[in-house]
């Protein structure tokens, strides 16, 4: 029997987000403390099997209403189902034939849900991954992305970026040019600009989260994608802003000006509350992290926050902090891109 198993990890918006769905610029990297992982086998027929996170019976009524408000609707098994779907369009539009044989196909994922580490899309790279292998087919690292991307905003309507996708098939730390000169079309997909950037140039960064205070990405991207087309001055000034620091803390990176990458980290959020509505409990988190004198935004969408800090005395105020706010504090894992 073949088995393949593919991984895609978390990953943190490092700058720049969200501005990655409108044309902006950001810097990310991957959390390889947590992945995403598709088993996939030869099988008599197509099967996608339940996971664990597929939950499907509830207590009561009030514990699957809890678990809708904290998860949303979008379970794994539809992000498969999707991509596999998606995957066998693009094939069929490209010109690259399949073979006839099927396969079974489960997931299993450790990354924290709802707290925008970008559990969904790893599900879906890691997905594409096992079918590129089981059908032997290439496909451009730079229309991996793109390919990712469609099959949220194409076949299951949800508003996102083309960051997450990034750098999870990139890995390592990377920049991302979405500016509309810099977009090219590869198959059909639009692709941006994406570049490698020296890990050994990122300083001290902490990732903290709380499922507690987690939310789907949609309740955030969706109204804010609605202003955004309808021509809102504050959304499209707030993405130029976006983009802006991106370049400044590309190369704030460069010339190792920590105190100036602090201070980008912490305007990239005073941005983005300038448009998004910002819970309490979020807002406690980052000024938490701000008040040991760790800078602190969002990491993505949900409950989980990113910054730098100094050295281990910092760390240990910020942890003691975060935790006393039901938080995980780590220094993520990440290497090199792939």
């Amino acid at each position: 029997m073949h088995i393949l198993r593919k991984r895609a990890f978390a990953r943190a918006g490092f700058m720049g987000n969200p501005s990655d769905g409108y044309n902006g610029k950001t810097i990310a990297f991957v959390i390889r403390n947590f992945f995403a992982e598709v088993t996939l086998y030869d099988w008599p027929k197509v099967e996608i099997v339940l996971a664990k996170d597929d939950q499907t019976s509830f207590r009561s009524i009030s514990e699957l209403a809890e678990d809708v408000q904290l998860h949303g609707y979008y379970g794994g098994m539809r992000l498969i189902k999707a991509t596999i779907k998606r995957f066998h369009d693009y094939c069929l539009e490209t010109g690259r034939p399949l073979h006839e044989g099927t396969f079974s196909i489960r997931y299993s994922t450790n990354i924290p849900r709802a707290v925008g580490m970008a559990g969904s899309s790893a599900i879906i790279v890691a997905t594409l991954r096992a079918l590129m292998e089981f059908y032997d087919v290439e496909i451009p690292i730079r229309v991996q992305p793109s390919l990712a991307l469609s099959v949220e905003m194409g076949e299951l309507g949800i508003a996102a970026g083309l960051q997450d996708r990034v750098i999870q098939v990139y890995e390592g730390l990377i920049y991302m040019d979405f500016a509309k000169d810099r977009m090219e079309s590869i198959d059909g997909m639009d692709c941006g600009h994406y570049e490698p950037l020296e890990l050994a140039k990122l300083p001290n960064v902490y990732v903290a989260y709380s499922t507690d205070v987690g939310e789907p990405t949609y309740v955030v991207h969706n109204p804010l994608r609605a202003r955004y087309l309808a021509g809102d001055p504050d959304v499209h000034q707030a993405m130029e802003t976006f983009a802006t620091l991106t370049e400044q803390a590309r190369e704030a990176l460069e010339n190792g000006d920590e105190q100036e990458l602090h201070r980008l980290i912490d305007l990239n959020f005073d941005t983005r509350a300038s448009i998004c509505a910002i819970s309490d409990r979020h807002r406690a988190m980052i000024d938490g992290a701000r008040s040991v004198g760790a800078s602190a935004k969002f990491a993505g969408s949900g409950g989980a926050i990113v910054g730098t800090f100094t050295d281990d005395a910092m760390f240990d105020k910020l942890k003691t902090c975060l935790t006393s706010l039901r938080c995980e504090v780590m220094r993520p894992t990440i290497v090199d891109s792939v």
